[in-house]
């Protein structure tokens, strides 16, 4: 088959000066010059978007700002151009930090879902006490959220692959709290089997085979959801993917 030199995708958004924030339309818009898309229910609302933060900033901070109604959503997306199989390995990467750890959650991973007005709960998963619910076919990365048992923890979900997603949340439990107003190194690496692993700060949390499809075309998606109606944020500091190009004909 024909090759270039391109062989390589590498994503990286720095949140050193692009930001979102137009009100009253939901309509598909690209981010800064990392051509990631905006995606979220309620980003049409005057209270939602991205932007840059200002001061204390240093290395360029976005600031994800949910609108204040309960399950409304903003975060960043790819399209569907990742496959495991022809494309991997796949290696996701964000720093992330929270004002405070209430009444939001928080996903940064690969689904088949990302639609413009996407949402976590009923969508693609959410968090009640010690279950977790997936509603997305395929799915693979970190979940916080303020609904579980632990709510201060990390939540290593996945579904899709030759392994039953586990929706016991004590059996992914990362054991790694986020601490209100600390950065978090949150790490994917994703194998051409399907083998996922999860890191935090350096550190490997939960290593699953199977864990994802090796052939639906997933994106990856970064997203602060409210679980209450509040305006909830999301400080990301960066955002990153890389994989191998597909090319097959």
């Amino acid at each position: 088959m024909a090759q270039g030199a391109n062989g390589r995708i590498e994503i990286f958004e720095d949140f050193l000066a692009g930001e979102d924030i137009v009100a009253a339309t939901a309509a598909t818009r690209a981010f800064g010059g990392s051509g990631l898309r905006v995606i979220g229910q309620g980003v049409a609302e005057a209270d939602s978007g991205i932007t840059v933060l200002e001061s204390d900033g240093l290395n360029g901070v976005g600031v994800f700002t949910t609108t204040n109604e309960d399950a409304h959503s903003i975060g960043l997306t790819t399209g569907l151009v990742f496959d495991v199989g022809k494309m991997a390995p796949i290696v996701a990467e964000c720093r992330v930090q929270f004002a405070d750890l209430d009444t939001k959650a928080f996903w940064f991973g690969f689904t088949d879902v990302n639609g413009d007005t996407a949402i976590l709960e009923g969508e693609q998963l959410v968090a009640a006490s010690g279950t977790l619910t997936l509603s997305a076919s395929d799915l693979c990365g970190f979940l916080l959220d303020a609904e579980a048992t632990d709510d201060e923890d990390w939540i290593m979900a996945y579904n899709g692959g030759t392994t039953t997603g586990e929706t016991t949340i004590a059996n992914i439990d990362a054991d790694d709290d986020a601490v209100a107003g600390e950065w978090q190194i949150l790490r994917l690496e994703i194998a051409s089997n399907g083998t996922a692993r999860w890191y935090v700060d350096g550190v490997l949390k939960q290593t699953v085979e199977g864990a994802i499809s090796t052939s639906t075309d997933v994106g990856l998606v970064t997203m602060i959801e409210a679980r209450a109606a509040s305006n909830e944020y999301a400080y990301v500091d960066y955002i990153s993917v890389t994989a191998n190009r597909d090319w097959t004909v």
